[in-house]
């Protein structure tokens, strides 16, 4: 794997069926916590936000420090600040004067604009365009191809639906879809 071809890679599931995933060894994160190693570090590469976190809230625990993943032709422009745990696929870009939290997940040929806050544990598909701006909350998913925007706010564990055209505010906990975004009612 180009990523970390000096690394030893494995998968941790606790639910695998499976001894091997893509040639690489799945085990337990108890297992892990035990496996001898130098220098153990963990990319959290599951899309659920909320397990995510708590694999998060896992690792800090164990004292395992969580690895951030760039593609390497990722781009980042002037004053960003992104914290630990980021899994940045290619063709990501971000340009300035942008914070974004722990373990964000920045999915094929999205981008953020200047001046955006994101916060922990949110999940961008591919394709998302998060213009100028914006403050996302804790948890939030934002599907592909999604618009947001300037000056929106994005409520913590939102869902912005694949496509969507977010023209407003998205309140906390609800989801959004179409174009223009409105709330998903549940029947």
């Amino acid at each position: 794997m180009p990523l970390a071809e000096d690394a030893r890679l494995v998968f941790i599931d606790d639910g695998a069926a499976q001894s091997h995933i893509n040639g690489h060894a799945v085990m337990s994160f108890a297992r892990f916590k035990e496996e001898e190693a130098d220098d153990k570090h963990v990319a959290l590469a599951v899309a659920g936000s909320a397990v995510r976190a708590e694999m998060a809230r896992k690792c800090d625990e164990a004292g395992l420090p969580l690895l951030s993943v760039w593609a390497k032709d990722a781009i980042v422009m002037d004053d960003v600040e992104i914290a630990e745990g980021a899994l940045v696929s290619p063709y990501v870009t971000f340009t300035s004067n942008i914070k974004v939290g722990r373990c964000f997940h920045a999915n094929l040929y999205s981008y953020v604009e200047h001046d955006c806050v994101i916060g922990d544990y949110v999940t961008f598909a591919p394709g998302v365009r998060c213009n100028g701006n914006i403050r996302i909350g804790d948890r939030a998913y934002i599907g592909s191809g999604a618009v947001i925007r300037q000056n929106l706010t994005i409520g913590a564990d939102a869902v912005v639906g694949m496509g969507a055209i977010v023209t407003k505010d998205v309140p906390p906990g609800v989801t959004v879809v179409g174009n223009p975004a409105r709330i998903l009612e549940k029947n």
